[in-house]
């Protein structure tokens, strides 16, 4: 069973609201809790059922939430331009005040982050690793790479000449919103040298980082990096037959590599 609510948060001066859906909130609090942080272009909805599906063969509770600018949460105001330090703020300042708005309290969930969400999910976890019980990290970015960049501007060209607005808009309130805060950053010059490798020593819980052999914005280096450099268990999982997706192009066997993982690895509430 799901639920679909509303939270307002305080980020940059103004009141934003996030739309977050629950999953199975009925199991109850000796159950993990996933928070599900979605990628540079997505949403709530478009997880479809996947969120769902984890936490039934996990056995457990789920929040998925659309970022500010994505979803039904409030879209970018017209003169909100991000830096290349956006994935930190999500990490370090509304990941936060959204879990106070929720009143989590002291509840450690484990992260589940695809692409730019599993960048935050990285982030937060260096950031506070006290507060988090572990990651499942599909396609992070670590670094910035070429192939990022050449198909991130393809993904622009589309953008401009071909219906992609019209498909992102089922699925976005504001799909320019959307679209350009995650474009303009990406193939902002500077952001060429974006990297947090050096940030990843102080990540305590454990990692289980998959990614796509065939992945189209990303080396298997992305992952691979991640390993040497968490201070607890990390484990790879690297899916032939997989692009950038791996929750859409191989979901059965990410699903059960999941529940695996946080069923060997979770910590038992008495």
């Amino acid at each position: 069973m799901s639920r679909t609510d509303f939270a307002t948060i305080d980020w940059r001066g103004r009141p934003v609201r996030i739309e977050c859906q629950w999953i199975d909130p009925e199991r109850g609090a000796g159950t993990p809790l996933i928070v599900f942080l979605h990628e540079g272009l997505g949403s709530v909805a478009m997880w479809k059922d996947f969120p769902a599906r984890v936490c039934e063969a996990a056995g457990a509770r789920g929040l998925v939430f659309s970022r500010p600018a994505y979803g039904r949460s409030t879209p970018r105001a017209e003169d909100e331009i991000w830096d290349v330090d956006f994935m930190h703020r999500q990490a370090h300042e509304v990941l936060p005040a959204l879990f106070t708005a929720l009143k989590l309290g002291d509840e450690k969930p484990w992260l589940f982050g695809h692409s730019d969400g599993g960048s935050i999910s990285l982030l937060y976890a260096a950031r506070f690793p006290d507060k988090v019980e572990g990651l499942v990290v599909l396609a992070p970015h670590i670094f910035v790479e070429d192939k990022t960049v050449a198909n991130i501007e393809i993904a622009r060209t589309a953008y401009r000449t071909t219906d992609l607005p019209q498909k992102l808009g089922r699925y976005h309130d504001s799909a320019d919103s959307a679209f350009w805060g995650w474009n303009r950053i990406w193939l902002h010059p500077p952001f060429r040298d974006w990297n947090i490798e050096a940030e990843l020593g102080t990540i305590r819980c454990p990692v289980l980082a998959v990614q796509g052999i065939d992945d189209e914005y990303g080396t298997l280096a992305q992952i691979r990096d991640i390993a040497p450099r968490v201070a607890g268990i990390c484990e790879l999982l690297e899916i032939p037959e997989c692009g950038h997706s791996p929750h859409r192009d191989q979901p059965d066997r990410v699903i059960v590599a999941t529940a695996s993982f946080i069923t060997n690895n979770r910590r038992q509430t008495p």
